[in-house]
């Protein structure tokens, strides 16, 4: 296990146990097996992390005459969102990106209130403002170049947005590394060009001066289990304090 040099934050979460990594690591069985462990002993909660986009389309096709098309106008654009390589966005993308980013914030909050009231949350995914882009849970607008003022605007307020929440530090990152080949085998339905991308950057990623314990997502199941339980209760079980 390593520990990064702190760098100054606002507060640290000391029930929260984030788990990164890139597609096909694992990271939503572990997560889920570590809630549902730890719920036998503690008040426990598993919270996705990610934009949702997915649910959020579901959600607006539900609407009576406009949502079917709205959906499909939508997701063509959220396509555009997640391609950290497009050279610029269009006020609609721009928006979806946006309004993305606030729904993932919304749940940040929702998790910050959990946190508070002394309940342990397993998040799959955890955001970060190291690095730009969708894929690697940092700023979507960060990731292309805005052409308008109000563009530019928006990608400012989300680049404070993401600061805001990388500055509430977990008690625990668990980071599940993985190679792109085994990650496509297991996803086939991904791009490997961009599973590429995520097992380049995320092993990089600091988290704001987090603990992360690196765990490689090719070993056996159980194993990576009980290795991150111990670490889970080691770290929820140790005192917390704010940095001064």
């Amino acid at each position: 296990m390593k520990r990064p040099k702190t760098v100054p934050t606002s507060e640290r979460l000391p029930f929260v146990i984030a788990v990164t990594g890139c597609d096909g690591a694992g990271k939503s069985t572990l997560s889920e097996d570590l809630r549902s462990r730890l719920e036998l002993e503690a008040p426990v909660e598993w919270l996705y992390l990610g934009q949702s986009s997915g649910n959020i389309a579901r959600w607006i096709e539900t609407l009576p005459l406009i949502g079917p098309g709205l959906e499909r106008y939508l997701k063509s654009k959220a396509s555009s969102a997640h391609d950290e390589k497009a050279r610029s966005s269009g006020l609609a993308t721009t928006l979806v990106i946006f309004i993305l980013s606030h729904w993932r914030a919304h749940k940040f909050r929702h998790m910050l209130r959990l946190n508070r009231r002394g309940v342990v949350v397993i998040t799959d995914r955890y955001p970060q403002a190291e690095v730009p882009g969708f894929h690697f849970d940092g700023p979507g607008l960060g990731a292309v170049n805005a052409e308008t003022w109000l563009g530019r605007k928006l990608a400012a307020r989300e680049q404070q947005l993401y600061q805001r929440m990388a500055s509430h530090v977990p008690a625990l990152v668990i980071r599940l590394n993985i190679d792109a080949t085994t990650a496509h085998s297991r996803k086939p339905d991904h791009k490997l060009t961009i599973l590429q991308d995520k097992v380049a950057i995320i092993p990089k990623l600091l988290f704001n001066g987090a603990e992360i314990l690196d765990l490689d997502g090719r070993a056996p199941y159980e194993q990576t289990l009980n290795t991150a339980l111990s670490a889970v209760n080691t770290a929820i079980s140790q005192p917390r304090t704010d940095p001064a």
